[in-house]
């Protein structure tokens, strides 16, 4: 008796294998990119940032959260080798800087490293890139609404002798209910957003001199109580310290790459957009140094165990008073509120792109024709982010982003090596030195600082990235704009 059916299913067998190959291996061409940039459902972004102003949101969405927030953590895993772990986290930023510079100035569209992976490495990757960005942009906003609180309580504390009880100023399982603060900076930040982004570049440029402002009156006050018997063991915890204090200070540099995810909003994107990157990372990087070196100088390493709001708190030790702790804790609620108004901002443009690839649904790429904005999209994202900011503790929050971040940059250290290769004519506004090398070294130690980082964030990962890969399979790969042109 023949069996009839048998022959259909392996030619759908086939099929599928053959949509499936199809999605991994297509790519969207560099022209195609650069031509949709600014194009939304309903209208289009607006160009109004000059270089200057893409340099304070890169410095906005970077400076401030490693250095008034994580530092407190970081110390009691380096001792005073802490100021080692800031340079060795800033060398992998800087590698991957050069990288985002160059990639910038070449494509220089609204999705950031998801763009550049979906011009080079096709279009699976770009999406676990995407990914990876929606956890290091959305989780972060989170983290540092997290931190914002305890500046917060300390301002207060200082000025009016009050404190927000921790039942509304923790979350669940660290003592409260509801993490207020983190609620309310986040959606603040919604706010200035739905302006428009000029407004928001101009409100975020006044929190960067502010927050500058802050850092110095800190070294010079610091710099009284300098002792330096407090470095007469620099390395107590071994290199093994270090590495584990810089993998988690690398999300202290989150947000260099904010200035490339406002490549559709930029007046003179292939020229601004590397300076700005590069710019914005030399000066983050000597001050976060610079205050570590201080800070480590005026308080034993091992006081540094368990103290919130770090800074003021040294300010208050080394003067006497507590002026100037309150002086600081309000530069540092203005600065920390800063890094969640850019860091949103670009969590918002990420979207927008792979919402008009079809990636994720199509309210994502929505433009206001009044504020030229995507304002749904700015909605949705901040209601998520302030969520995770009122309930879950910054310390899960910080090294699950560095992991997602870190992933990211290796993909673009990759990607400058691949667009190399398949277009060496390409015009390029920014080069990398010395080819390949420093990329490669880029990738690398984007690899030595994720494997520095505990078993329980991997599998918060792993869990993380299956997620995206089943969105993708049911959703994305089927819903692609590029898979409805080859039907």
């Amino acid at each position: 008796m023949l069996d009839h059916g048998a022959a259909p299913p392996v030619e759908d067998t086939t099929a599928r294998k053959t949509t499936v190959l199809t999605a991994l291996t297509r790519r969207k061409p560099v022209e195609r990119l650069v031509a949709e940039g600014g194009q939304g459902e309903g209208g289009t972004l607006r160009r109004s940032l000059s270089m200057w102003q893409l340099t304070m949101i890169s410095i906005g969405a970077t400076l401030g959260t490693g250095i008034f927030v994580v530092l407190g953590d970081a110390v009691p895993k380096a001792g005073p080798a802490v100021t080692l772990a800031f340079v060795i986290a800033g060398l992998t930023a800087l590698f991957s800087a050069l990288s985002y510079a160059e990639l910038a100035g070449s494509i220089p569209v609204a999705g950031s490293s998801y763009s550049y992976a979906y011009a080079t490495m096709g279009e699976l990757v770009a999406w676990v890139c995407g990914w990876c960005l929606v956890l290091e942009y959305g989780v972060s906003v989170a983290a540092v609404a997290v931190g914002w609180g305890e500046y917060l309580n300390e301002l207060l504390d200082g000025t009016i002798g009050v404190t927000i009880p921790a039942l509304l100023s923790s979350a669940p399982g660290e003592g409260g209910v509801i993490n207020l603060p983190g609620l309310i900076v986040v959606l603040l930040a919604m706010v200035f957003l739905l302006g428009g982004a000029r407004e928001s570049a101009l409100v975020n440029t006044i929190m960067v001199f502010v927050k500058i402002a802050a850092l110095v009156l800190f070294c010079a006050i610091g710099f009284v109580g300098f002792k330096s018997g407090n470095y007469a063991d620099f390395m107590p915890l071994g290199m093994a310290g270090v590495s584990a204090a810089g993998a988690s200070l690398f999300f202290s540099y989150i947000g260099f790459d904010a200035a490339s995810t406002a490549g559709e909003e930029a007046k003179d994107p292939k020229r601004d957009l590397p300076r700005a990157i590069m710019l914005s990372l030399l000066i983050v990087t000597v001050l976060y140094v610079l205050v570590a070196a201080v800070a480590v100088g005026a308080w034993n390493w091992k006081e540094f165990e368990g103290s919130e709001a770090t800074l003021a708190a040294i300010m208050n030790d080394v003067s006497g008073q507590t002026f100037w702790g309150t002086l600081l804790a309000l530069g540092a609620v203005i600065s920390i509120a800063s890094v969640v108004l850019t860091v949103l901002y670009g969590q918002t443009r990420v979207l927008f792109a792979m919402s008009r690839d079809g990636l994720v649904p199509r309210v994502f790429s929505k433009v206001s024709g009044k504020t030229g904005t995507p304002r749904v999209n700015t909605v949705i994202v901040s209601l998520f982010c302030a969520a995770l900011a009122s309930v879950i503790p910054l310390g899960k929050l910080v090294d699950a982003t560095s992991i997602g971040t870190l992933f990211a940059f290796a993909l673009v250290n990759i990607a400058v090596i691949v667009l190399r290769c398949t277009r060496p004519d390409m015009p390029r506004t920014f080069k990398v030195a010395l080819g390949p090398v420093f990329p490669v070294l880029g990738f690398g130690f984007c690899v030595y600082n994720m494997f520095s980082l505990d078993t329980v964030t991997w599998v918060v990962f792993g869990c993380w990235m299956a997620a995206g890969l089943v969105f993708y399979f049911l959703y994305g790969m089927r819903r692609s704009r590029l898979a409805s042109e080859q039907k």
